[in-house]
Parts: C-alpha cells; sequence; structure tokens
C-alpha cells in the first residue's frame, strides 16, 4: 500500500488554487509552513502577510498559488479528505467480512492520525489538528452552496459515501445509513475537540478515544 500511496496524486479541486502549489517548491513549501503556522496562530491569525514573513517570500508570491485564506484552507481540508480516502480504499480493500469492513473503516477516519513521513511536505498529525479545530469554517459560510455547486466538498462527500456502502453492505435494511455515516465523520472531529478543549462534556480521554465510541455505536446501532 505504501508504494502505491507513493505513486498516487491527490486530486484537488483547481477551483481551489490559482496555480497547483504540487507543481513547484515554493507551492509546496507554502503549504508545509501553512499548515504549521495556522496550527500554531489559528484560522482567524492567520494572514498571507505572516506566512510570507515565515517562508521568506512576498505575500504576493502567495496569492499566486491562492487568492485568499479560505480557499487555502479548502484545499488543505480536500487534500486531508483525499489521503483518508485512498487510506479507506487500501486498508479495507482485502477485508471481506462488512462489518469488520465497517470497522476497520471507522477507525481510519476515526483515529487519532500519525504522520505519514512518505509525504515530506504535509504532516498529517498536524494537518488533522487543523481539520479537528478548523474544518466546520470551510462548511459554515454563505459561500456554502455555491461553493458546493463548484465541487469543493466532492472528496470530502466520497469518503462519507463510501462509508455508506460499507453501512448498507453490513445491513442494507438500516433506513438512515447517509445520516449516520456523516454524524460518524463529523462527530468524530467534535469529540476529539471535546477530548482537547471541553473534557468535562466527553468520554472521550487518552484511556478511551473517540474510536471506542463509534465502534460502540455501530456494533449496537446496526445489529
Amino acid at each position: 500500500m505504501d508504494n502505491l500511496l507513493l505513486s498516487l496524486k491527490i486530486k484537488i479541486n483547481n477551483k481551489t488554487y490559482v496555480k497547483d502549489p504540487e507543481t513547484s517548491t515554493l507551492g509546496k513549501k507554502i503549504i508545509k509552513e501553512s499548515i504549521l503556522l495556522m496550527d500554531e496562530i489559528g484560522f482567524e491569525n492567520f494572514t498571507f502577510k505572516k506566512l510570507g514573513e515565515r517562508i521568506g517570500s512576498n505575500e504576493s508570491s502567495i496569492y499566486r498559488y491562492f487568492e485568499s485564506k479560505h480557499k487555502l484552507l479548502v484545499y488543505l481540508s480536500s487534500w486531508y479528505w483525499g489521503w483518508m480516502e485512498y487510506r479507506l480504499v487500501f486498508e479495507t480493500n482485502n477485508i471481506e467480512n462488512p462489518l469488520e469492513k465497517l470497522k476497520k473503516a471507522i477507525s481510519i477516519v476515526t483515529e487519532k492520525v500519525e504522520d505519514d513521513s512518505k509525504t515530506e511536505h504535509i504532516n498529517e498529525a498536524i494537518l488533522n489538528k487543523i481539520i479537528i479545530a478548523e474544518f466546520s469554517k470551510t462548511l459554515h459560510n454563505k459561500e456554502v452552496d455555491e461553493e458546493n455547486k463548484q465541487g469543493f466538498f466532492l472528496i470530502y462527500k466520497r469518503v462519507i459515501n463510501r462509508l455508506v456502502e460499507m453501512i448498507e453492505a453490513y445491513n442494507p435494511n438500516y433506513a438512515f445509513s447517509k445520516s449516520l455515516a456523516s454524524s460518524i465523520v463529523e462527530g468524530s472531529l467534535h469529540q476529539h475537540f471535546l477530548k482537547i478543549h471541553l473534557k468535562t462534556i466527553t468520554n472521550s480521554d487518552e484511556d478511551n478515544s473517540p474510536t471506542n465510541f463509534y465502534l460502540h455505536l455501530i456494533e449496537n446501532t446496526l445489529k
């Protein structure tokens, strides 16, 4: 699987960027450092001016790749969900038992993410922290319907629909497969957020991950 992941390029909607950052050294540096800076100071305080100072480049050079920090966040989110989709495909491909396949998929999308050293300019563990803290901002804005029409969230929706297919393969009579799948993906981000920031309203902690909750949920919901 690792070799396959190395040879595959995650395809991001070209409307999220002006110039594909994967095509140049500067572009990859923008991606790498934007992840680190956004994690350090948060999306609200993140600016292209600050990013430019960090990478030793003019602010205008960043605008040659992304027209706004919102589009950059959409790009980073799309990359994350694309990476997650590849993991879902390859890590569940040889599992024949429908329940075991579904449980593996849920573990993938809900577990704590470790950095993949094969992607040198993207630290997936830190990107996961950004997704937990900031992904909702890509959806909760006035432009969401138009951006959805343009396909900005296509990869994210594919991840959810892969879970839907697995849920229906295990229990074709369950009437709420889409709601369950989207609740697992969105809910796991929220549970990780609560685990970090609002610990008194979640059972998730260092010894009891959100994954345990969602595995328990599907086994009891779909039986």
